[in-house]
């Protein structure tokens, strides 16, 4: 380009540069900020949750934003599916490598099990000092009706090709081989995100192992003093110290659906006017039993 047109476009600029927003001037570092709050993979027709589907999108956005100096994700979840908290995990870090993006993950009120395995993916870890982290664990539960239904002479009939179809049937006694398995299948999943979390904390690790990975959960202070997160701090100020007062945030939130409402999972749900021209309401139960699930895991950390 011609040195006079060079000097006309900075001339435009330094004109405009007083109106234009903070988020397009060259000088201003910019923070995409992705919030993800709620369980993780426990969804049901009505009741969506956090999982990679509902969030990709958002993560795409957010690691795109020109000149960003860091993307933030603010984490609210108690946990959840492993396989979904493995899968954003790895969605997060396969951006930020991608975009050669740094990462800090900001909790809120709690980042528990798939939560933290989340929180993980980030390279800083920031959190309110009454933030609740940990529980780097993996838990299984269900009810069983079987002698419920001997005094109510219920009959249970199930017929399965497979050995094994039927393991861990709540309307059946439980076996002991059964419970073998299901052990086996989470000690597996607990060794998965032992290793992660010693893979990404790396040396800044430092509480004694038989509480980091059993399952124990700890306020900011402690989780700090473990190695577990970084610092102690909210995002607003945290990233003004870092990147100066003018910093701008943008919120990446959700796309908005046919129906205008946010995509669920980030924010939102169907709209009343949709659930009303629903004849038979899909998976009532289910979104009973969902959100009692996700009640629970929420009560486990006092909220």
């Amino acid at each position: 380009m011609p040195e006079y047109l060079r000097q006309m476009a900075a001339g435009t600029l330094r004109l405009a540069r007083p109106v234009l927003p903070k988020r397009w001037r060259g000088d201003t570092a910019v923070v995409p900020v992705v919030r993800l709050a709620g369980v993780i993979g426990i969804a049901t027709p009505l009741r969506p949750a956090l999982s990679v589907a509902t969030l990709a999108r958002a993560l795409d956005r957010a690691f795109a934003v020109r000149r960003a100096r860091a993307v933030a994700v603010v984490i609210n979840s108690p946990g959840g599916s492993a396989v979904q908290s493995h899968l954003i995990f790895q969605r997060i870090r396969a951006l930020a490598e991608e975009k050669q993006v740094p990462v800090i993950a900001f909790v809120e009120d709690v980042a528990a099990s798939g939560g933290y395995m989340i929180a993980c993916a980030a390279d800083e870890i920031v959190c309110d000092p009454a933030s609740i982290v940990g529980s780097i664990g993996v838990i299984g539960a269900s009810f069983g009706f079987s002698e419920a239904m001997k005094k109510l002479g219920v009959e249970r009939r199930i017929h399965t090709s497979g050995t094994n179809k039927s393991m861990l049937d709540p309307f059946l006694p439980e076996k002991e081989e059964d419970v073998q398995r299901l052990e086996a299948i989470q000690r597996d999943i607990h060794d998965l995100f032992i290793s992660l979390v010693r893979t990404r904390r790396g040396e800044r690790l430092t509480g004694p192992e038989q509480s980091l990975f059993s399952g124990e959960f700890w306020v900011a202070g402690t989780a700090k003093a473990f190695g577990l997160i970084d610092q102690i701090g909210e995002l607003r100020t945290f990233l003004r110290q870092r990147f100066g007062k003018e910093v701008t945030m943008p919120l990446i939130s959700s796309e908005r659906t046919l129906f205008g409402r946010r995509v669920p999972g980030i924010a939102g749900s169907l709209p009343q006017a949709v659930l009303e021209q629903v004849t038979e309401p899909p998976g009532f139960a289910e979104d009973i039993v969902s959100a009692i699930e996700a009640r629970a895991l929420w009560a486990r950390f006092g909220l």
